[in-house]
C-alpha cells in the first residue's frame, strides 16, 4: 500500500549510506542504519526504481545464493553550477559526485542587471544539457554564486557594491522560472568557492579558510566542516576590514583603508601605473610578475603583507588549518604567498599556526563551479527535497 511507502528522509539516510560509491548489500545497509532488514529491502527497490541506486555485482557467498550490491549512481541526474564575476559566467553541468560534464566561460558585464545576466545564464545552462546528452528532466538543481553579499535564505543580493540593479533581485525565482521546476540556491562566489575546494581537495579537513584576491577581496569560511555564513550571510567580508597601519586609500564602500582597496587586482594595478608600467587588472598584475618585473613582484609581496596582517587576526579567531589562496591575483604565485606567510606566523600565536598550511587553490579556476554544484547536491540530497526527484 501507498501508506508503506518510505519516507523521503529515510530514503534520503540510505541514500548517504552509498554516496561513498562502495557497493553494500541489503544486509549491510540494516546493520549500519540499524533498521529492520525488510525496511532497508523497500528503500533499496525505490533507490533502484528512480535509477540514484544502482546494481553492482554480487557479494561473495556465506552459504546459499551470494547477495546483491548496489551502490550509488551519481549520473542517475545532473545539476547545473554557475559562477558568475564581474566579467563572466562560468556554466557546468556535473553528476551527482560533482564530476563535470559540460562547462563554458560566457563573457559578461555585471553591470547589464539581472534580467540579461540571468537569461544568458539559463541559455547557456540549456546550451551545456544539450552538450553532455542530458535531458532537462534530469536537472534536479541550480546553484549559483555571485560577487556579492547574499541572503542565502531568499536567494537574493543585499546592496552589491559592483551589481547595479541587482539589490533585492529574485535570482533564484528567475532562474526557476527559465529553466524549470529545478530548486535554485543562491550564494556568493567565495563562500561556493570554499565549498568547492573543501569538498574536491581537502574532504577530511573540519577548518578551512577559503580567500579570494581578485577585483574584490573576500572569504568563505569552513568551521566544524560546514560553511558558515554568519547572521545574515556576511560573515567572510574581508574586503572591507581596514589594514592596520595601511595607507587611507578610499574604497568604493566609502571607507578608506580597507584591505580590498589595498591588496585587490585593481589596486595593485593602479601601484604599478602610478610606477609608469601598463596595468590595469589583475591579468595584468600576474603577467609582469610572470614576466619577472620587479617592481610587479615587490608590489604582489607587499600586497600579500597587508593581507597577511589582516589574516593574523582571523588564524587567531578561527583557528583554521589551511588557508586557501585564490581569484586572478593568486595566479602571481609565491610572492603573495610568501608576504602573507610572512606576516602570519610572524603575528599569530604558535599554537594556532603550528599545524596551519597557507596554499594557494588546487582546483585551477573551478572552485566556484565545484562548490555551485556542491550546494545544489546537498540540498537535493537532503530528506525534505529528495521525495520530489523521484
Amino acid at each position: 500500500m501507498h501508506v508503506n511507502a518510505p519516507r523521503a528522509g529515510d530514503l534520503s539516510a540510505t541514500l548517504q549510506l552509498l554516496r561513498d560509491g562502495r557497493p553494500r548489500t541489503r544486509a549491510e545497509l540494516a546493520h549500519l542504519s540499524g533498521q529492520a532488514r525488510s525496511t532497508v529491502a523497500m528503500r533499496v527497490d525505490q533507490l533502484l526504481s528512480t535509477g540514484l541506486v544502482a546494481p553492482t555485482g554480487e557479494a561473495a557467498s556465506t552459504g546459499g545464493r551470494p547477495p546483491a550490491t548496489f551502490a550509488f549512481n551519481p549520473g542517475a541526474r545532473v545539476v547545473a553550477a554557475v559562477d558568475v564575476g564581474a566579467t563572466h559566467a562560468h556554466v557546468a553541468i556535473t553528476d551527482l559526485a560533482s564530476n563535470v560534464l559540460a562547462e563554458h566561460l560566457d563573457l559578461i558585464s555585471i553591470a547589464d542587471g539581472p534580467d540579461t545576466v540571468l537569461l544568458q545564464v539559463a541559455t547557456t545552462v540549456r546550451e551545456q544539457l544539450d552538450r553532455a546528452g542530458r535531458a532537462a528532466s534530469e536537472l534536479v538543481g541550480v546553484g549559483i554564486g555571485l560577487p556579492a553579499p547574499v541572503d542565502h535564505t531568499s536567494g537574493r543580493p543585499v546592496n552589491p557594491p559592483i551589481m547595479p540593479g541587482w539589490d533585492g533581485a529574485d535570482v533564484a525565482g528567475t532562474l526557476h522560472d527559465l529553466l524549470g521546476p529545478a530548486p535554485v540556491l543562491v550564494d556568493n562566489d567565495v563562500n561556493i568557492m570554499a565549498l568547492g575546494e573543501h569538498a574536491t581537495e581537502y574532504p577530511d579537513v573540519d577548518h578551512l579558510l577559503f580567500v579570494k584576491v581578485a577585483t574584490g577581496v573576500g572569504a568563505g569560511v569552513i568551521s566544524d566542516g560546514g560553511i558558515r555564513r554568519g547572521a545574515q550571510g556576511a560573515a567572510g567580508d574581508l574586503g572591507h576590514i581596514t589594514v592596520p597601519g595601511g595607507p587611507e586609500v578610499l574604497c568604493r564602500c566609502g571607507n578608506v583603508g580597507c584591505l580590498e582597496a589595498v591588496v585587490s587586482g585593481r589596486a595593485i594595478a593602479a601601484q604599478l601605473t602610478e610606477a609608469g608600467l601598463a596595468a590595469t587588472s589583475s591579468a595584468d598584475v600576474v603577467a609582469l610578475v610572470r614576466a619577472g618585473d620587479p617592481r610587479a613582484s615587490a608590489a604582489v609581496r607587499e600586497a600579500g603583507r597587508a593581507l597577511g596582517s589582516v589574516l593574523a587576526t582571523c588564524v587567531s579567531m578561527l583557528n583554521p588549518s589551511v588557508i586557501v589562496i585564490g581569484g586572478h591575483v593568486a595566479e602571481a604565485g609565491e610572492h603573495l604567498l610568501a608576504g602573507i606567510r610572512e606576516v602570519v606566523y610572524r603575528r599569530s600565536l604558535p599554537l594556532a599556526t603550528q599545524h596551519l598550511r597557507i596554499v594557494t587553490s588546487r582546483t585551477k579556476g573551478r572552485a566556484g563551479i565545484l562548490g555551485a554544484s556542491t550546494m545544489a547536491i546537498e540540498h537535493v540530497m537532503s530528506g525534505d527535497v529528495l521525495e520530489g526527484v523521484l
